[in-house]
């Protein structure tokens, strides 16, 4: 594979040293609004020192204190959105930047990031008119100068990346990097000899510069003049030896030179270097296969198809493989798959028939063998087709299974990256929505403040007194120890016998022993008590909205988790749904019913209505981050990517952090 990285770390900005933001905004806000908000600038303050430490997740809720206490400040839109950025959450950032412009819109800085969120959005127009605005205001802004060139690359308006590139060579005419830009305008608009010019333009500049020797060796490459590529790549190697593109390169210009040792040996450290690199593991395999390592080189394939498990040329190779270490029913298995795919692949044909002999299977052998003679007496042209050396990545053509991969285009890779602490976006969640908002006895703090669920109904309980304990709402349940089990079971005696001692008793204390009996996990004896409680107070919306929980949670248990719920589950989450209905019926104004009939909803693969009602529970209360988060998740589900996205961004601006590693996985397969 060639890689064509050319500007490796292409989009610049001032980010990478967060000292100077933040020490910029501080003289700025201390400057500008000092007077009477001591409270706000502590605030902003903390959230700013979050933001330096990398703690993203607390700083964005300093922000939002802010915002909410004065949301006429550019500020903390921007370090909000700074915020986001980090975590990845572009589209929320670039709407932070639009508000903080929207405040103060003569701060370069807020353009420049805003520029840096619609490039990750692929808004190449929009990110040029925003580093258009910064060099506008400040005209030797140099990594606006630079991201601007890259946005013209992407639109392959080349004639503007040209005169823009002549403006900058003109303002920093001892840069090496200007030039092997030129360069690749040229190359790009098929002037590979204009190309070269600027690339020995940027080596008199710095003889040492590896880039442009990256440059040289890649014309090199096309050229064919391999031996000379690899003296090139050699030299890029000795200024930058962790680059796994630069061993990638080498090892395709030694594999022409049939030196497959050393073209091995380099995909070994490229693969050190960067283990996920598909393309090399891909090639490797093929290399380690040429040389008799077949159980290795089955490691490299099975790695190509945990990624792409469609690659019909890797799953071929794998057959083969298989075949000389003697699997051969999983090389059936395999090759039947690609033949599955590819009907008049005859060399499939004739290594299945193979296959088949050693496992006593003539008959099926014949048959292929047979498919194959009359294909060839049936074909008319009298030249076959030769298998290519080398092949791009997004030629699928199966006669060249054996064929050396290289990548598609000339284009860099231009993903943001950096290390830090807080990366909360990293921390792989299940696509699982957020839990069902109960009426408990107990609640488990988040470690990450976050958003507490309220109903009034629940606080007139508590303060009536009818019910000795505390109620919670809340959708974060704790394990329960020994020792808090036996309080449940002792309440629930306690409670029996006053019951039992009682004409008439209150819906309350049913209610009060449901409780306990859910605590406890018996849901049954729970249900129960909840019939009893709504026979004797049918005006209650609590009642139905526990009995919805306690059916849930049994259904949750008999569930198995398969594709769809079966006829008793979908049926038990029915008369849930009838329960939740009939609490909304009490009470239209019941946010946590309307949310907890959308998660029903969601267990039963009903997307629709499931949207439906979280969009009723955001309008009676337009900040409950775990609503948000669950629409998204359905919008997604529903194939509507875009909005999911959208309600995730708002999730996470809430509190609810682990939309953020959705956000980052759903982007990239838009």
């Amino acid at each position: 594979m060639k890689n064509k990285n050319f500007f490796p770390g292409l989009w610049k900005c001032r980010f990478t040293s967060l000292r100077y933001i933040i020490l910029f905004f501080t003289f700025y806000s201390f400057t500008f609004h000092s007077m009477a908000q001591i409270n706000t600038d502590r605030v902003m303050l903390m959230g700013r020192n979050a933001l330096y430490y990398e703690d993203y997740v607390l700083s964005i809720q300093r922000f939002n204190m802010v915002i909410n206490a004065k949301p006429y400040l550019s500020e903390p839109y921007f370090f909000r959105g700074l915020a986001k950025f980090y975590l990845e959450d572009f589209k929320g950032a670039e709407l932070d930047c639009s508000e903080s412009i929207d405040r103060n819109p003569y701060v370069a800085t807020t353009y420049q990031l805003r520029g840096l969120c619609r490039v990750n959005l692929k808004d190449y127009e929009g990110a040029i008119a925003d580093y258009r605005r910064v060099i506008s205001m400040e005209p030797k802004n140099g990594p606006s100068w630079h991201n601007l060139v890259l946005c013209y690359f992407q639109l392959k308006d080349y004639a503007a990346a040209d005169s823009t590139l002549d403006r900058m060579i003109h303002y920093w005419p001892s840069d090496p990097d200007h030039l092997t830009m030129k360069a690749q305008v040229a190359i790009e608009q098929g002037d590979t000899v204009r190309g070269l010019v600027f690339v020995d333009s940027a080596l008199v500049v710095d003889a040492y510069n590896a880039q442009a020797w990256t440059m040289r060796s890649m014309i090199s490459l096309n050229r064919g003049a391999y031996a000379q590529a690899e003296g090139e790549i050699d030299k890029a190697i000795i200024q930058r030896p962790r680059v796994a593109g630069n061993y990638i390169n080498r090892a395709l210009a030694r594999f022409h030179q049939n030196n497959l040792r050393g073209a091995m040996a380099d995909y070994d450290q490229a693969l050190e270097i960067e283990p996920r690199n598909y393309l090399g593991h891909f090639n490797r395999g093929l290399l380690r296969a040429q040389v008799g390592d077949d159980n290795r080189a089955i490691e490299d394939f099975d790695y190509v198809l945990s990624v792409e498990p469609d690659n019909m040329i890797a799953l071929f190779n794998r057959a083969l493989l298989l075949d000389q270490t003697g699997d051969y029913r999983a090389a059936l298995r395999d090759i039947t798959t690609v033949l599955d795919t590819f009907p008049d692949f005859l060399v499939g044909y004739q290594q299945r028939a193979a296959i088949r002999r050693k496992l006593g299977d003539n008959y099926g052998a014949e048959r292929d063998e047979f498919r194959v003679l009359k294909a060839r007496l049936d074909a008319r042209a009298g030249i076959r087709r030769q298998p290519a050396k080398t092949r791009k990545q997004s030629e699928h053509n199966i006669e060249d299974y054996a064929s050396i991969v290289e990548a598609d285009s000339d284009e860099p890779q231009r993903e943001y990256e950096s290390a830090y602490r807080g990366r909360v976006q990293d921390r792989r969640v299940e696509l699982q929505p957020q839990p069902l908002v109960v009426l408990a006895l107990h609640r488990q703090q988040s470690p990450v403040s976050r958003y507490v669920p309220y109903d009034r109904l629940v606080e007139s309980l508590n303060a009536s007194g009818d019910i000795s304990r505390t109620l919670y709402l809340t959708d974060l349940e704790p394990q329960l120890d020994e020792a808090e089990i036996q309080v449940h079971f002792a309440s629930i005696a306690r409670l029996t016998a006053r019951i039992d001692s009682l004409r008439t008793p209150t819906a309350q204390l049913y209610l009060a022993r449901a409780l306990d009996s859910y605590h406890v996990r018996d849901f049954e004896s729970a249900l129960a008590d909840l019939g009893r409680a709504e026979a004797l107070d049918d005006k209650n919306a609590l009642i139905p909205f526990v009995t919805a929980q306690v059916r849930c949670r049994l259904l949750e248990a008999q569930d198995q988790g398969g594709d769809a719920p079966s006829v008793t589950v979908r049926l038990g989450y029915q008369r849930a749904i009838d329960d939740l209905n009939h609490a909304i019926h009490l009470r239209s104004d019941f946010t946590y019913a309307y949310y907890n009939l959308g998660c029903v909803f969601m267990a039963l693969h009903d997307y629709g209505p499931a949207r439906k009602a979280f969009s009723d529970a955001l309008n009676h209360d337009p900040r409950f981050p775990a609503a948000y988060y669950n629409r998204g998740l359905a919008c997604i589900l529903d194939g509507q990517v875009q909005l999911g996205l959208s309600d995730l961004s708002q999730a996470g601006e809430y509190g609810l952090y682990s939309a953020y590693n959705l956000i980052k996985r759903y982007s990239k397969s838009k």
